[in-house]
């Protein structure tokens, strides 16, 4: 047998540790956002109430006052057949295969922020700040109505 002896290698700086702990922080922070993410589109509701119409579910959630929205021309509709309305590029938000929310353009040219996660079943709801609010419901119609009802008289 012979003999050998061993040289270790001079440890690497400081520096390359902390690059491997920032790009760990990074992951677990995109991780932790995706596991937001999708709790989010489960669990996404739309409250109507004398105050307007609340949107919560995730970073584009609002307040908007009834007296911002143009209930004279909502409308429900099917973003399937309604080619004028339907979004054809995200500018901000989540944009994947069976849900879209946030801020979006519209085929006519028009803003839109949307939470459609069922295309033929969308509450159509022009506000007098420029943008359209679009939302997929169960029943649209009576969302619509609930709306309308609780409106003040113009």
């Amino acid at each position: 047998m012979t003999a050998s002896t061993v040289f270790p290698m001079i440890p690497a700086a400081s520096k390359s540790l902390w690059f491997f702990a920032i790009i760990s922080l990074v992951l677990v922070g995109a991780l932790l956002l995706m596991i937001w993410l999708a709790r989010s589109m489960r669990h996404a509701q739309f409250t109507v109430s004398e105050d307007g119409l609340r949107l919560q579910g995730d970073l584009y959630g609002r307040l908007i006052p009834l007296k911002s929205l143009k209930l004279d021309d909502a409308v429900v509709t099917n973003l399937n057949t309604d080619k004028d309305h339907q979004p054809t590029r995200r500018t901000m938000g989540t944009g994947l295969p069976g849900y879209a929310a946030g801020w979006f353009n519209l085929r006519n040219g028009a803003k839109a922020l949307l939470y459609v996660t069922d295309r033929t079943r969308v509450a159509r709801l022009p506000t007098t700040e420029g943008y359209t609010v679009m939302l997929s419901v169960n029943d649209p119609a009576a969302m619509i109505a609930e709306l309308r009802r609780l409106a003040p008289p113009s």
